[in-house]
């Protein structure tokens, strides 16, 4: 390994002598590692190098192809702030692709990262970070963008598929999930509205990140302050409430998504509004007022979408989510309702918090 590392930083003109390597363990997806080089004056200098997983990502140019894009657009913006740069090889292209996977090279920002948090200053501090995300590429043509994962936050097709399937029943498992089936069913126009919306025009296309997990933000180690935005493989067209939505949807749920007591599930108010009053902070200028009149209606949306991905998965046999146990899945989707039933009752003090700091930021 640390032979085909060298290799592969010798591709991306990484500058000076290599010294050493260390596995990052963070992340189910891809491989990635952190590279340390030594100048000539012998200060040191890190990368980060990422072997692509093609079997998640089936299209890994055009992968490269919109980070390259948003990534170079936000260093634009901000230049003397931290921002990701992918590294170009020889002929100008920001992976290699060869007979060992498909490789990437960018800058290391020292920093770390959090699964999970109850620090609401820190919470805060992530909902500016995707906040800011959103602004700086307000003006960005989101169509220029591949779409490389179709009809990803395409909630009324999520539910056709869902219903598809439970008609099918292929593994006979539709009987022990009528409760589930029936509930998510009798929301579904609530749950789809987004999606009508978009369809209608009501709501802008935007560049979305799609995983606004709280680890996907790195924060100074001194300050807590977020520094940036990271993990953009799943960038590409969509709605600002899904980002939002998603964001809270895995923040502020006072349980894990896979609790096994799933009646414990529920949304965090202080999360909440901690989110909220860093996300509104910085895209308060560029939302349109449909956009941030849905915010609060995007996080139902989120956990009745997902809820209906894990039990479709579910009922067809456990083939795209990874599973730890038999259940799992459906452990996961009424852990999903259950956060959804809560959105639900809370819905008028989400939208209040919602409101308020959109006069606040007026």
């Amino acid at each position: 390994m640390d032979s085909q590392i060298q290799n592969i930083c010798r591709l991306f003109k990484i500058p000076g002598r290599y010294d050493s390597y260390e596995e990052i363990t963070v992340g189910n997806v891809n491989k990635t590692y952190k590279v340390n080089f030594l100048d000539k004056d012998g200060s040191k200098k890190s990368y980060v190098v990422q072997k692509l997983n093609t079997y998640v990502f089936r299209q890994p140019t055009q992968v490269m192809e919109n980070i390259e894009k948003i990534t170079e657009y936000i260093r634009s913006k901000k230049p003397n702030e931290p921002s990701l740069h992918f590294h170009h090889t020889l002929d100008k292209k920001t992976y290699v692709h060869d007979n060992t996977g498909f490789w990437r090279l960018f800058n290391f920002i020292p920093s770390f990262t959090c699964d999970v948090c109850d620090d609401l200053d820190m919470v805060c501090n992530a909902g500016e970070a995707f906040g800011e995300f959103q602004m700086l590429l307000s003006d960005f043509d989101a169509s220029s963008l591949y779409e490389t994962i179709p009809d990803f936050h395409n909630t009324v097709k999520r539910y056709e598929t869902l219903e598809k399937d439970s008609k099918e029943d292929p593994c006979g498992r539709v009987k022990e999930v009528e409760k589930e089936l029936e509930w998510l069913v009798s929301v579904k126009d609530k749950a789809c509205r987004l999606t009508e919306m978009k369809n209608k025009g009501l709501l802008p296309l935007r560049v979305t990140h799609n995983d606004t997990k709280i680890n996907n933000v790195l924060f100074d180690t001194k300050t807590k302050k977020a520094l940036t935005v990271i993990d953009l493989d799943t960038v590409m067209p969509g709605l600002a409430g899904h980002d939002f939505g998603d964001a809270i949807r895995f923040a502020a749920n006072f349980v894990e998504e896979d609790c096994k007591d799933c009646e414990k599930a529920g949304v965090n108010l202080n999360v909440f509004e901690a989110f909220t009053k860093g996300f509104i902070s910085k895209t308060y200028n560029t939302l349109t007022e449909n956009e941030l009149s849905t915010l609060a209606l995007s996080c139902f949306t989120l956990a009745c979408e997902l809820s209906t991905r894990f039990l479709d998965d579910y009922i067809t046999g456990d083939r795209y989510f990874k599973i730890l146990y038999p259940d799992h899945n459906l452990v996961r989707t009424r852990c999903q309702i259950s956060l959804a039933k809560d959105m639900l009752k809370k819905m008028d003090s989400m939208e209040a918090i919602v409101n308020n700091y959109r006069r606040q930021y007026k």
